[in-house]
């Protein structure tokens, strides 16, 4: 835990003096719409990586800017350097970075970071706690409740092909409350207690690996729509506890 706080800290420092400055410009990875990535996505995951090769130089890393390198220990560091460019780049607070640690069987342990608002977020090997303005408390997953109670997030309104958001729109209109755009935060505000639902696609699976060990370790589920494991990305649930996860699938999961 002790390494994946120190690649936090790295990642705060390198990010920070980009975030809302003048002139801030990115590259965009596609050739048809719009991916970008900053300057600031490529120093954080340097300054990881440079931690990593230091401290833990047997353990492989799948990070979004660098790739793949392969490791010995059966361990793999899932590294974001910023989830949620596109809200980088319009100064929205609802990026952060996503730090993984998972074997074979997936996630076990992660952090969600917001180094502007100065939250962090970590699940996994008897820890679900968050730290941030108002101090340091236990993450703990919202109590169940009926969908037609629950507040429902996803970062894309087309949340990704057709059949996706129309498998989306469903639970969506049983839903109490919907609201879009909060890429990683989404996932960091289930594990707080304060939303029942999070469902997306078109994941990485340094997308969804932090997200998955935070929320887990505070009592919530994330599964694929077949109610499958979701650490290899694609289509996601992120649900606060069994019963609501159980409403939402079954909508999600008769999608093609």
């Amino acid at each position: 835990m002790n390494t994946a706080h120190a690649l936090a800290n790295a990642a705060r420092v390198a990010i920070l003096p980009y975030f809302r400055s003048i002139g801030l410009s990115a590259d965009n990875k596609l050739d048809a719409g719009f991916d970008p990535v900053t300057e600031a996505d490529r120093a954080a995951e340097r300054a990881m990586r440079d931690i990593l090769a230091a401290r833990r130089p047997d353990d492989g890393i799948l990070g979004e800017e660098y790739g793949t390198q392969e490791g010995r220990s059966g361990l793999t560091w899932v590294l974001d350097p910023i989830d949620g460019t596109r809200g980088f780049l319009s100064g929205t607070p609802t990026w952060g970075v996503l730090i993984a640690l998972s074997d074979t069987n997936g996630p076990q342990y992660g952090i969600i970071d917001q180094p502007y608002i100065g939250e962090r977020f970590e699940g996994g090997f008897d820890r679900a706690r968050m730290v941030g303005p108002h101090g340091t408390g236990v993450l703990k997953t919202r109590a169940p409740r009926a969908l037609s109670e629950a507040i429902l997030f996803t970062t894309f309104p087309e949340v990704g092909t057709p059949d996706d958001g129309a498998a989306f729109a469903q639970v969506s209109a049983k839903a109490q409350l919907t609201r879009y755009g909060m890429d990683c935060y989404a996932y960091a505000l289930l594990a707080a207690g304060q939303i029942d639902l999070v469902i997306e696609s078109c994941l990485n699976p340094y997308d969804i690996c932090a997200p998955i060990a935070v929320i887990e370790a505070a009592g919530g589920i994330v599964t694929d729509w077949k109610g499958g494991p979701a650490h290899h990305g694609g289509r996601a649930i992120a649900a606060a506890n069994a019963e609501i996860h159980t409403e939402a699938l079954a909508i999600l999961s008769r999608a093609p």
